[in-house]
């Protein structure tokens, strides 16, 4: 939903002020806020930028110092300096459907940037694919893309198990995965974050899972709880989110594990095949 968080330079302006800062749980909260509204965090004062973290303000100003800025005044200059340079953006000019679309141009922009480096991937891919069975998480807004990747997986990958109800009971079945031999869980956290899915990324590693979270920015508050971080900005343009983004990289990942396991890929991909012109599956 469009509450102020903005897509594009200036979002990734903010985040590279906290690239290789060790931060603390409280200190990537006000690093979220801030790249969350990066549009306007930059005229907010400290105890503005404290409430909307859920923050003290001495926090605000830790924070600031922690970045290597004099005091929180400092920070808001710099913050300034980087949202005001980016203007014009991917965004262009047209009526806000159309601003909105080629938000989404940029942010697959940036994550085709993101994957210069197909070595983390392909580490990724390799974990994924070693996991018998491979949990799938995704809790509320995250759950179409939990199923959107398993549907797929499930081609390559013999036992691909989607977690998509809270409560009690996930926590059983990610432990039950565990016991069947899981040793990673693929979780997608996107905004609003539900509690329960920060519950069950503890719960995940408590049980022996390497947790792979994709999530929509590299401060998100799966970053504490996730081994693995790969992010794709979220659309907020229009009133209810846009996961463009997200799911090409969900599609990345697949591709990933295909290619750790490329015998077995084929041979799962030719039965299933065979199987489907058998069952007269499809009409083309």
């Amino acid at each position: 939903m469009n509450d102020g968080r903005t897509v594009g330079a200036p979002t990734d302006r903010v985040v590279d002020l906290f690239r290789g800062v060790r931060l603390t749980p409280t200190q990537r909260r006000i690093a979220h806020s801030l790249v969350q509204h990066a549009a306007t965090a930059a005229y907010l004062s400290a105890a503005e930028v404290a409430e909307l973290a859920g923050v003290s303000q001495p926090s605000v100003t830790r924070f600031a110092v922690a970045l290597g800025h004099d005091g929180y005044p400092a920070l808001r200059r710099r913050l300034r300096e980087l949202t005001g340079a980016a203007t014009g953006g991917p965004s262009g000019g047209g009526n806000e459907l159309q601003r909105a679309v080629r938000a989404e141009l940029g942010n697959l922009e940036r994550l085709a940037g993101q994957l210069a480096d197909r070595g983390r991937i392909a580490e990724t891919g390799e974990l994924l694919a070693a996991s018998r069975p491979l949990p799938v998480l995704g809790l509320r807004a995250a759950a179409p893309l939990a199923a959107y990747f398993a549907y797929f997986a499930a081609k390559v990958h013999p036992d691909v198990r989607v977690l998509d109800d809270g409560g009690s009971l996930l926590t059983d079945r990610l432990e039950q995965a565990a016991a069947a031999g899981a040793t990673a869980l693929l979780a997608f956290v996107l905004p609003r974050y539900p509690r329960e899915t920060l519950d069950a990324l503890r719960e995940a590693r408590a049980a022996g899972l390497t947790v792979v979270a994709i999530t929509d920015s590299p401060v998100s508050p799966a970053t504490e709880h996730a081994e693995v971080v790969l992010p794709a900005a979220v659309g907020t343009d229009l009133v209810f989110d846009l996961h463009t983004a997200p799911m090409t990289l969900a599609m990345v990942v697949l591709q990933a594990i295909c290619d750790a396991a490329p015998a077995e890929t084929q041979r799962r991909l030719e039965a299933f095949e065979s199987s489907a012109a058998r069952r007269q599956l499809f009409l083309g």
